[in-house]
């Protein structure tokens, strides 16, 4: 079992920036590879980011491609999502994953309860 927890949501400008932090605790966190997705009001559950759980690779989605940056700290058991550049598209529930080094969230175990990112334009 995998417990994680979301944090670093909240309202900001068009073109600023947000670090996004998940908290693991439970089974071993380097033994997982983790993802962020993210909802919007009214839209599908869509794949922002993933890392690999120990070499560090990385991929995402094009949406977020040169603003959006995951990374990983096994000594703490967190994952980050480090987001410039924002735009109001990018409003919506972000959440991490444990899992498969994948883009389907089907591939993903154990997730977060969210953190909201608004962005105004």
């Amino acid at each position: 079992q995998v417990q994680l927890v979301e944090s670093g949501g909240g309202l900001v400008q068009a073109g600023g920036s947000l670090r996004l932090s998940c908290a693991a605790s439970g089974r071993i966190f380097n033994n997982w590879h983790m993802g962020w997705f993210r909802q919007a009001p009214g839209k599908e559950r869509e794949f922002v980011a993933a890392i690999s759980r120990s070499v560090g690779l990385t991929r995402y989605a094009d949406s977020v491609k040169g603003r959006f940056t995951i990374s990983r700290d096994n000594t703490k058991n967190t994952v980050y999502l480090q987001m410039n550049s924002l735009r109001a598209e990018d409003t919506a529930i972000y959440y991490c994953a444990a899992g498969l080094y994948s883009d389907d969230a089907k591939d993903y175990d154990y997730w977060g309860q969210g953190t909201q990112v608004t962005v105004s334009s």
